[in-house]
């Protein structure tokens, strides 16, 4: 398992080996390439979404010019009921443009 602070948050998002797993079978041209984009994800992201179909999740987005030419890597965050406080990743993906979710913030 692998953990990520996320200020955006304010807490500690989990990455288990079983979301990993998935990651690595279902986005074959994420992982293991840009696992450390990951991290920088969190700690800078560009647009932070909320998907209206399941409010406890967000969609966190980073451009990096390094990542296929040009392209977002996007991080599924779900934050669990209150009295567990557990965050974790879904899945990861890169697009070219993001268009689920409404738009919790973004920068600048």
């Amino acid at each position: 398992m692998a953990m990520f602070p996320c200020p955006s948050l304010g807490v500690t998002v989990e990455l288990t080996d079983e979301r990993r797993q998935h990651i690595l079978l279902q986005h074959p041209d994420f992982l293991p390439t840009y696992f450390m984009q990951l991290a920088e994800t969190f700690a800078d992201p560009d647009k932070v979404r909320r998907d209206p179909r399941f409010p406890a999740t967000h969609l966190f987005a980073h451009w990096f010019e390094n990542v296929k030419g040009g392209k977002f890597v996007v991080v599924t965050v779900v934050a669990d009921p209150p009295s567990q406080e557990r965050h974790w990743i879904v899945t990861a993906y890169i697009a070219r443009k993001l268009v689920q979710g409404v738009v919790e913030w973004k920068r600048n």
